[in-house]
């Protein structure tokens, strides 16, 4: 009686161990960056980092500092496919990035229609019609005014024709603007109010001091073992840790989306998105903001 109670039990370890296993690859293993802190410079003026903290919740960020003042650095919010009341067709940020022949490209504003009923029920595919939620220009066309909400104005940030970024504050002449969810960061301060309990994939841009760094940050979520995500009050946090002055998130979830030119011209996602729950798998969005680099 004892061997085989010793034997049931030797079974469930190795059955508990296969599962652990199998948890391992669903959750962790899938081409996903590995979770340990990098740093690295991907262009001139360009530099990559990758921020890992273990507690009090698994969390992965990556981000991205853009010096303004290296020759050649550029910006790109994705310019309007028509001028109807959708003005864009949706794209991948992979594709954003493939398409317009960029080096660093990240997901941008919420957009509609959107729904997402699960993996074979859900809105935008690529190349369907969508319209961001604020106001959007791009190249000197402001082709969007944006959608009235009950949450009131959104946020936007201007980006001039020599690459000069301001929060909320409008030109005379507007060369290309992209709006957010929220401030997050103001003159190094936390915004009052910012929820402390939602963990969610998160993006997020936001300038130094005197805004010669531009900083495009994207947080992993929603997958367990790997990480859970942040809050939007620990990621204002985070950011003013890497001396960022001002920021505005974007659209988050299974939106959150960082992609560079690989070697061979290819896009390579940075980050784990993820899309109907699947590790991996990218979202079609309305549009993104994109980074010439030399």
């Amino acid at each position: 009686m004892k061997k085989r109670k010793i034997a049931r039990v030797g079974v469930a370890i190795i059955a508990a161990a296969v599962a652990l296993i199998a948890v391992y690859f669903i959750f962790v293993g899938r081409n996903r960056p590995a979770p340990i802190p990098v740093k690295e410079t991907l262009y001139d003026g360009v530099t990559y980092q990758r921020v890992v903290k273990y507690f009090p919740n698994a969390m992965i960020a990556h981000m991205i500092k853009i010096d303004t003042k290296t020759k050649g650095i550029q910006f790109l919010v994705t310019p309007a496919d028509s001028k109807s009341e959708t003005p864009l067709n949706a794209r991948t940020t992979s594709q954003f990035l493939d398409e317009f022949g960029l080096q660093i490209a990240i997901n941008g504003d919420g957009f509609t229609p959107w729904w997402s009923r699960g993996p074979a029920d859900y809105y935008p595919h690529v190349g369907d019609p969508v319209a961001p939620l604020g106001f959007t220009a791009s190249n000197g066309d402001d082709y969007w005014k944006g959608i009235e909400l009950d949450e009131g104005e959104r946020p936007v940030l201007y980006i001039s024709r020599r690459d000069v970024f301001s929060f909320n504050d409008k030109p005379n002449r507007i060369y290309s603007a992209i709006s957010g969810d929220r401030m997050i960061v103001l003159q190094g301060q936390p915004v009052a109010g910012l929820n402390d309990s939602e963990l969610d994939p998160r993006t997020a841009i936001g300038l130094n001091k005197n805004g010669r760094y531009v900083y495009l940050i994207v947080v992993d979520g929603r997958q367990p073992f790997y990480s859970a995500g942040i809050t939007f009050a620990d990621l204002a946090q985070v950011l003013i840790d890497h001396d960022i002055y001002i920021a505005m998130s974007l659209d988050g979830g299974g939106s959150s989306t960082l992609v560079m030119e690989g070697e061979n011209g290819e896009p390579v996602i940075l980050n784990s998105p993820i899309d109907n729950y699947i590790p991996g798998r990218e979202r079609p969005v309305a549009n993104h903001i994109g980074v010439y680099a030399p």
